[in-house]
């Protein structure tokens, strides 16, 4: 790395990490002469910096335990949105607030499709409840739906994904329902994208949904890759010419017979390295990896990307920048409740899809102050990637996935977040999860979040090197995931000041599960309800370090440590 690419030298970095501590504990700067002493107690008892802290800021993008997401989110992690003007008011397409029967969805979708022929631009709802008997699609770039405040504007959902679109089964068989993972009653995908899926579930040839397409076909080589290592900013590429700043590429990796890159994505050595690949065939469908990012700059054949390289790239794995579908970048949902009518929640995986907000090959997409209650999925990243929720919240009845993170989404952020105790009790034969991260999913960040029910969900699938920081949660929620889809967590798992309101261990206390895990400042709890063992033999490398204390770990919050480095 050099000041060229990023700006910033090895020793700067190291001082400014040094300074961000340094103000986390004491309140004051700190200078490299008299550094910080690792697990150091102010004086009132006010924080201690653990020593993995200190090893991250000297090797922040190579960790062995903690990945560096420091540019999770839209844009980067930027603080603000984009204020787009004003192009459409609902109203002057026929939404009529507060009558409870003018069905307002079309009127809706013929602002943003307009919003869409302009170039983009911002659709207002005003305050007021607008019935919705059909979904809300956002399917051109740089389009915004923006209501008056979640407590303002209410949108209220009467119908659900089967009625509207269909029975969508599942691409592994049985008679699970797709609905219980996939899709939103407000849906943000590119239209092309959107139209293909929705051909192909009516047509029940149940689709792959990621970014190359219903078959995972829909892309063109643009060059191939020299090998590199994790971490690095930049690359050098065979055929610098179809690449330009600003373009959106996939890195894309294959897996080799041996499944290398799987045991790579473990972080290698003898527990991964023995572990039965050949019969997790759900997993081995997840694979190739493809990690969209965009272009910084190109000189020569030297390629600067806009975040460091998530793996290693190796010529056994033939790493190459491929197109890919038509993304939806610079478009979000800002300041509204989505409200389904209020139904018993359904058997597990057999959701009809009362669903909430969902982005889908969506980048640098973003929703702020929304909430979504009566849903049987809250929110969802599908092969979503850079996009950042924020202030959001599920409330009322209970939700299957409150969350979830899935099929190869990567460096998203999602910050101050709250999921309600539900409603009403749950019925029998229903899940809880919470938070959930599957699929070759990595870089994510859930940060600030109040979980008054739910757990850190793994549905396995080998999400790898993803963190949750500053996170208060009553950990009753349970996992879920096929045993075809092999381990529940990669290398670089972090949870850092974790606060488990009942003590519960599961899912929170990772370092007899995880490999090449971190577990930081996190109370007592102990083991009972859903109890798993390691899906590696031997040492995991995993690192536990300020156990059993509350709110004492500085930096407080991981992420924000990271993003002010």
């Amino acid at each position: 790395m050099s000041k060229e690419h990023v700006r910033i030298s090895r020793r700067g970095l190291l001082g400014s990490a040094i300074a961000v501590a340094a103000v986390a504990v004491t309140g004051g700067p700190a200078t490299a002469a008299a550094p910080l002493r690792t697990g150091a107690a102010r004086p009132d008892g006010g924080g201690q910096v653990p020593a993995v802290w200190r090893e991250f800021t000297r090797a922040p993008f190579t960790h062995p335990q903690i990945p560096y997401v420091g540019r999770a989110g839209h844009r980067g992690g930027a603080a603000r949105f984009p204020r787009r003007p004003v192009v459409a008011d609902v109203r002057a397409y026929g939404a009529v607030a507060d009558d409870g029967t003018t069905d307002c969805a079309p009127a809706i979708n013929r602002a943003i499709a307009a919003a869409g022929r302009a170039g983009g631009g911002t659709v207002l709802i005003p305050p007021g409840t607008f019935r919705i008997d059909g979904l809300i699609r956002i399917g051109h770039s740089n389009v915004v739906l923006r209501g008056a405040g979640s407590d303002r504007t209410k949108l209220y959902a009467t119908k659900n994904l089967t009625e509207l679109i269909g029975v969508y089964g599942s691409r592994y068989g049985g008679d699970k329902s797709s609905w219980s993972w996939a899709g939103g009653l407000i849906w943000l995908a590119p239209t092309a994208r959107w139209d293909s899926l929705v051909a192909a579930v009516k047509a029940k040839a149940w689709p792959f949904e990621g970014w190359t397409g219903n078959k995972r076909d829909e892309w063109e080589t643009l060059t191939t890759v020299a090998p590199a290592t994790r971490g690095s900013w930049s690359v050098t590429v065979a055929d610098p010419r179809p690449l330009k700043p600003g373009r959106l590429v996939l890195l894309r990796l294959a897996d080799d017979a041996g499944h290398t890159l799987l045991e790579h994505m473990s972080g290698g050595g003898p527990g991964p390295e023995s572990y039965y690949w050949d019969d997790k065939t759900k997993l081995t469908s997840y694979v190739p990896y493809e990690w969209p990012v965009r272009i910084a700059r190109v000189r020569g054949r030297k390629v600067t990307l806009e975040r460091p390289l998530p793996l290693d790239l190796r010529p056994e794995w033939d790493p190459r920048l491929t197109t890919h579908v038509e993304p939806l970048t610079g478009s979000g949902v800002e300041g509204l409740t989505l409200e389904a009518i209020e139904t018993p929640q359904s058997p597990h995986l057999l959701d009809k899809g009362y669903n909430g907000v969902v982005l889908q090959c969506a980048y640098d997409c973003w929703v702020d102050d929304v909430t979504v209650r009566h849903v049987d999925n809250g929110f969802g990243l599908v092969a979503a990637s850079a996009c950042t929720l924020r202030r959001t919240r599920v409330a009322g009845r209970g939700s299957h996935h409150p969350y979830f993170c899935r099929e190869g989404s990567h460096d998203n952020l999602v910050e101050d977040f709250t999921i309600e105790q539900r409603t009403v009790p749950a019925p029998p034969n229903t899940q809880l999860h919470g938070i959930n991260v599957e699929g070759l999913s990595s870089y994510n960040v859930w940060s600030r979040g109040d979980l008054r029910m739910g757990t850190f969900d793994s549905h396995r699938g080998l999400p790898f090197a993803n963190v949750r920081t500053d996170i208060t949660v009553n950990n009753d929620g349970r996992h879920g995931g096929d045993a075809s889809a092999g381990p529940l967590f990669g290398a670089r798992f972090t949870h850092w000041n974790i606060r488990v309101t009942n003590g519960r261990a599961g899912l929170m206390k990772i370092d007899g599960l995880a490999p090449y895990s971190a577990t930081v400042g996190l109370n007592e709890v102990t083991e009972f309800d859903q109890i798993d063992v390691p899906d590696f033999t031997g040492d995991l490398h995993s690192r536990l370090e300020l156990y059993g204390t509350t709110d004492v770990v500085r930096p407080r919050n991981l992420h924000e440590a990271q993003r002010d480095l």
